[in-house]
């Protein structure tokens, strides 16, 4: 049955797709997350906890950590993710997608490779190639983003391997962060990638970062099918106690 208590027209919606909780090394718990997206005002969000592989020291040392989702503790990640959701919705109108970010850390940048998967509701594994995992991505209906693909502040997340091999990659890739969290990568929107700002929220802190101006009805399904469809969105910074600088216009193309 149709749900009437959701707009068929399109509304801009304020989202932030790259969030972690303490299902991986996020510091809050799903529910904390969940509160203060609703409470300042976020229209829909992602839950992207890390899958990283098993093969590397470090994939090795995040499940040892418990930072990890693992296909042991997979089934209740995600059924959480979707209690939440209902309570999200009913709460605050907040949209929440469900995803994990697959995650390989390498002793090198160029070999180091984060990729969103959002709009998937199964354990997808970290120990196959970039170009598997983009393919089973989108074999699930899914939509990949490439994480922090440039320079960073943080020398341990940025991972060059996409953007090394963007020109074999692009194709299978939905969108590619412009921006993520407090930092900004020109070289992205000089390529003219179809682009996407998140910020990869591990604290409170990290609630004020760039985030995405969506067009779309206030559905899981309709933002989703906007991200797959590589129109140009908005960005803008979230600002402590001013509430999001929204453009009228994209701020790249």
């Amino acid at each position: 049955m149709e749900d009437r208590s959701v707009p068929a027209f399109p509304a801009r919606l304020l989202c932030d797709f790259h969030v972690h909780t303490t299902w991986s090394d996020g510091r809050l718990p799903m529910r904390r997350v969940i509160d203060l997206f609703g409470e300042s005002g976020h229209d829909v969000i992602a839950i992207t906890d890390h899958i990283t592989d098993t093969r590397g020291l470090l994939g090795r040392a995040a499940r040892l950590l418990g930072r990890t989702v693992t296909p042991e503790s997979a089934p209740e990640y995600f059924a959480e993710i979707a209690r939440e959701a209902e309570r999200a919705w009913r709460q605050y109108r907040m949209v929440v997608i469900s995803g994990a970010e697959i995650t390989h850390n390498a002793a090198t940048r160029d070999r180091s490779c984060h990729i969103l998967a959002l709009g998937i509701s199964e354990y997808l594994s970290a120990d196959r190639s970039p170009l598997q995992i983009l393919r089973e991505i989108r074999r699930r209906g899914a939509v990949s983003v490439a994480c922090h693909p440039h320079e960073t502040r943080e020398w341990f997340a940025s991972t060059f391997y996409l953007w090394n091999r963007r020109r074999r990659l692009a194709r299978y890739i939905d969108r590619w962060e412009v921006a993520c969290r407090w930092d900004l990568f020109p070289a992205v929107s000089r390529e003219k990638l179809p682009a996407v700002a998140n910020g990869d929220f591990h604290r409170e802190e990290h609630l004020h970062a760039w985030k995405t101006i969506v067009e779309a009805p206030r559905r899981a399904d309709a933002v989703l099918a906007t991200l797959k469809s590589r129109v140009p969105l908005a960005f803008t910074p979230l600002l402590p106690e001013r509430g999001p600088a929204v453009a009228p216009e994209p701020l790249f193309a």
